[in-house]
Order: structure tokens, then sequence, then C-alpha cells
């Protein structure tokens, strides 16, 4: 299968990133490897590469394309950074690109697209039980609405659950698309569609869960001086990676009117990115960029830091 996945924000990855000869690299969301190639034509053969992927067809394609330069491992990226982590593996450069990735999109199968019309699945691996077709059909009403708010951010929620549960069984991507078109109404030049197949691709694949508890993981994955990219696509995920990043490079945690630090934490990161860099402005030629939000930090030498001090 060749690659059709474009890379959102390679050109101000690899500037944050700084690949380097015979550094060494973890991709906790290889996908077709569109960022790893990058990546790998700059550190060279000497440093360790190890690509993840939960997707079935991206881990076959990445280990065609990689062969053995890089260790490729099926799995969550939080299942392999806890794994590595434990080993006491370490690597110079680590990302994430939270993002559906073409190949999937434009596969019908896969139901992650609601401009094609196919059954409601959703899931990244294709191994897991839970489907979009058992969260559209299996959970209640209240249930459902609560999913489409909080990981859509869907004001119109309870009346798109209530939609759905009324035309049950909802069968396919087109079906389950019109239903929520006809409650949500126009939304200029973004379908009406987005904000709830989002929320029910989050809920099916645990994403946000995954992400809060994988971000202690791949800081752990880091040695003084190695940098942590994340590219994310909606506010929900920007905001945890955001959050992450802002805790991490502080020193104290206590409340700010509290006069004595009693909390003992200390800063791990320094903040490569003041501001989030945007797909809008860096990258407006891949209309899949247009939501991407890059965040850029690198690992404290706390001993230095400690002599300097």
């Amino acid at each position: 299968m060749k690659p059709t996945h474009q890379p959102v924000l390679l050109a101000e990855t690899l500037c944050l990133l700084k690949p380097t000869a015979g550094e060494s690299y973890f991709d906790g969301t290889a996908g077709y490897g569109g960022h790893a190639a990058a990546v790998i034509k700059r550190i060279g053969e000497g440093g360790r590469v190890v690509l993840v992927d939960r997707d079935r067809q991206a881990t076959i394609t990445l280990q065609r394309r990689f062969g053995r330069r890089a260790e490729i491992i099926r799995a969550n990226y939080l299942e392999a950074a806890s794994r590595l982590a434990e080993d006491g593996s370490l690597f110079d450069i680590v990302l994430l690109d939270l993002g559906v990735s073409s190949p999937q999109l434009d596969t019908p199968e896969r139901g992650f697209s609601f401009n094609l019309k196919a059954p409601l699945d959703m899931r990244m691996d294709q191994a897991q039980v839970l489907s979009a077709a058992e969260v559209v059909n299996g959970y209640t009403r209240e249930r459902l609405a609560d999913v489409i708010r909080r990981y859509g951010e869907e004001p119109r929620a309870h009346k798109i659950a209530e939609a759905i549960v009324t035309h049950r069984p909802v069968e396919t991507t087109a079906q389950l698309a019109n239903i929520v078109r006809r409650v949500a109404g126009s939304r200029g030049h973004i379908d009406a569609a987005t904000r709830t197949f989002q929320a029910i691709r989050i809920e099916v694949n645990a994403e946000l869960d995954s992400l809060e508890r994988a971000l202690p993981q791949l800081l752990r994955l880091l040695p003084p001086g190695g940098r942590l990219a994340v590219i994310s696509f909606h506010s929900l995920e920007d905001r945890i990676v955001k959050n992450f990043i802002a805790r991490e490079a502080k020193d104290c945690l206590c409340p700010p009117k509290q006069p004595i630090c009693t909390c003992g934490h200390r800063a791990s990161l320094v903040k490569l990115t003041p501001q989030a860099v945007k797909g809008e402005d860096f990258d407006s030629h891949n209309p899949r960029a247009r939501s991407a939000k890059l965040r850029a930090a690198a690992k404290i030498n706390q001993k230095q830091k400690e002599v300097t001090t």
C-alpha cells in the first residue's frame, strides 16, 4: 500500500525537535511514516528508532517502509511508552501526532468519515471490541448526550442524542450524519456532523484518557536535553498538552499566596513553544492541518540547574 498521508506541520516539527545524527527517536503515533521518514533521514543510521501505532495496516506499512531501521510496535502509545519507560529506555526525540491519518479517513469501511457511506466503526485498533456502532446504538440517551457534549463541545448534544435514539438502529456513517445535520443545522463551511463524529471517535478510542495518562510516561522517556512534541487537532487535546507542559515547566505548584513552598515540585521541562504553532498559519496548503496545534518542550538537566541556582 502506498502511503498517502501528508504529515501535518512537518517543517515546524523538525525545526523544534532538531533531529541530529545519531539521536534516538520514539514516535507514538507513527501512522504511515510521514514524520518518521523525515526524522530518520536526519538522525541517520546510528540512533534507536521505535515506531508505534495501534492500526494494523499502518504497522504493516511501517514495516515495509522502514524495514530493519526501526522497531515497529503495534500498540496504543500509552501502553508502549509505559513499557519502554519501565525498561529504562530513553529517547532524544519523542513525538505524538494525534490526528486520524488520511488512509483511515479515505477508507470507507473504517467508518471515520461522514462524507463516505460506511459501517459505523471508527476503531483505530481493529481488534478492540467497542465500535461506533456500539456507542450510537447501545448507549442510553443521557450517556450519548454526555459524550457528544463533553468530547464534541456540541451545544445541541441532548437534541442530537434524542434524534439518534429515535432513529435506531443507525447502521451507516451517512445515516448518522444526516440525523445530526437535521438537528444541528447549518454551520457555515464546517459540516454540522463534525463535532458529533469527533466525539464518538474520541469515546471509541479513549483518546483523551490515553493522552492524559501517557504524557507523564513520555516525560520518563526523555533524557536531559530530550525534546517532546505533540500535534493535536481539537481544543480538548490541546488543553491537556498545554496544561501538562505548563505544570512541568513550574518549580512550585503551591497556591500563589502561600508564603513557603510545601509541594516540593521542581520543573522538569522548558517550553519550546510559548504559544501553540497553528496549522492554519503554517500549513495552509494541507486542508487536514486546518485545526492542528503543535506544542513542544525540552527536558531540563536537573543537576545543571541545581548548580546554577
